[in-house]
């Protein structure tokens, strides 16, 4: 009876936040969203053991095995701190703090990258859903995924895993928050 309770609640949270795939391909951050079995082209290419020892327990599992944390548990998804958002991964630049906003779906959301080359996009079609799954462009890492119900001027909705990646506060080193650029 637990197990359906919580099976119900995770399809309530899936439903709630867009979690249906709908054609993003026309958005104009969006040039290319490779297929599940395409061969992604990366820049930093490590083997898994050297992943597991550079990233924590939870980063490995969400970075490297797509894992997902629970909604609303995350350290960002509820941050309003000013600062850019690093890739855990790679220390990739990835989103600024004035492109975040609240999506009411528990999970840090922001409207747009920094830089566009900064995410890779994927078709994902597990839990028998259609969705883009959004990458970190170096090295292929799991990041979260992306929906076209955002707010102006996308309409995207880039929605990430806290520990997939590191804030660093305006005007502090990176350096001193564990980025470390590959």
């Amino acid at each position: 009876m637990k197990h359906i309770f919580y099976l119900m609640f995770i399809g309530l949270a899936f439903s709630a936040c867009g979690q249906s795939q709908v054609e993003m391909e026309d958005k104009k951050l969006i040039d290319k969203v490779y297929n599940s079995s395409e061969e992604i082209p990366v820049e930093v290419q490590k083997t898994e053991e050297e992943w597991r020892s550079e990233l924590t327990e939870d980063q490995y599992a969400i970075l490297r095995e797509a894992s997902t944390e629970r909604a609303f548990t995350g350290k960002y998804w509820n941050s309003n701190d000013v600062g850019t958002y690093y890739s855990a991964a790679t220390g990739q630049a990835l989103f600024r703090s004035d492109a975040k906003f609240d999506s009411g779906c528990g999970w840090p959301s922001f409207f747009e990258p920094i830089d566009k080359e900064a995410i890779t996009y994927k078709s994902d079609k597990t839990l028998g859903m259609q969705r883009i799954e959004i990458l970190d462009s170096k090295s292929g890492s799991h990041l979260g995924h992306v929906f076209n119900d955002g707010p102006p001027p996308t309409g995207l909705r880039y929605c990430l895993n806290s520990e997939a990646m590191v804030f660093v506060p305006d005007g502090e080193d990176p350096a001193d928050y564990g980025v470390v650029i590959d």
